[in-house]
């Protein structure tokens, strides 16, 4: 929960600028498109050495104070990432979840994203979050 009004935590979480400092992994916002967030638009940012690259990030579903589903694109996934915003007692409760698919398969791949990339991901997803709230609630 943060402990901000809901209309705050979205245009927080749709402000690009910021998200170098609370989105896990990446390194640097490339481009956004006119029109973000709403249907269509898009965002292309890269990560860091270690991280996904190049990512592509288009806007499908976008609804004002609910949230956004974006198709995620980088070179080993492709998949649908949704964030959600609902009013809670003194602010507002922010979830993200992430539905992928890996893009080069193998015989082990199944095993490969149940061990590893799947852990990597969801710990991904919540150190976001949780940088997000912790800026969100500074000020």
């Amino acid at each position: 929960m943060l402990p901000v009004p809901l209309a705050e935590a979205e245009r927080r979480w749709y402000d690009t600028a910021g998200w170098p400092d609370w989105v896990e992994g990446l390194d640097e916002v490339v481009a956004v498109e006119p029109g973000w967030p709403e249907v269509g638009a898009s965002v292309i940012w890269v990560s860091g050495p270690a991280g996904r690259g190049r990512v592509t990030e288009r806007a499908v579903e976008y609804e004002p104070g609910g949230g956004q589903t974006v198709e995620v694109h980088d070179d080993s996934i492709t998949g649908r990432q949704s964030v959600a915003f609902a009013p809670a007692a003194g602010g507002v409760e922010v979830r993200l979840r992430l539905e992928y698919r890996i893009r080069a398969g193998s015989p082990i791949t199944p095993l490969v994203d149940r061990l590893f990339v799947r852990r990597s991901m969801t710990a991904s997803l919540r150190q976001t979050l949780e940088r997000f709230a912790a800026r969100a609630g500074r000020s």
